[in-house]
């Protein structure tokens, strides 16, 4: 059995993000906030988890709750996201 790991980009995560929690007016997240705290993206930890969540199904990929409360920019849940992936049985 081979097993394929997928990258979550951040388009694929800004994506997410819009169709989750929708996007707040006055921010493109087309632009550069890759390094951006969520906080100031209009994102709580409730539209992080709903993210998350989406994430587990789309990919396949386990992201423990209590790991995502640390990630506070896009990259640094991308980081997060991509490194030592493990796909769900």
């Amino acid at each position: 059995m081979s097993t394929t790991t997928a990258t979550v980009t951040l388009a694929d995560l800004t994506r997410m993000l819009r169709e989750s929690a929708g996007e707040e007016e006055g921010v493109d997240l087309d632009g550069d906030v890759i390094d951006t705290p969520f906080m100031e993206l209009g994102y709580d930890s409730l539209a992080l988890l709903q993210v998350i969540g989406q994430i587990q199904r789309e990919y396949g990929i386990e992201i423990p709750d209590d790991a995502v409360v640390d990630a506070e920019t896009p990259g640094a849940l991308l980081a997060l996201i991509n490194s030592g992936q493990a796909p769900t049985a």
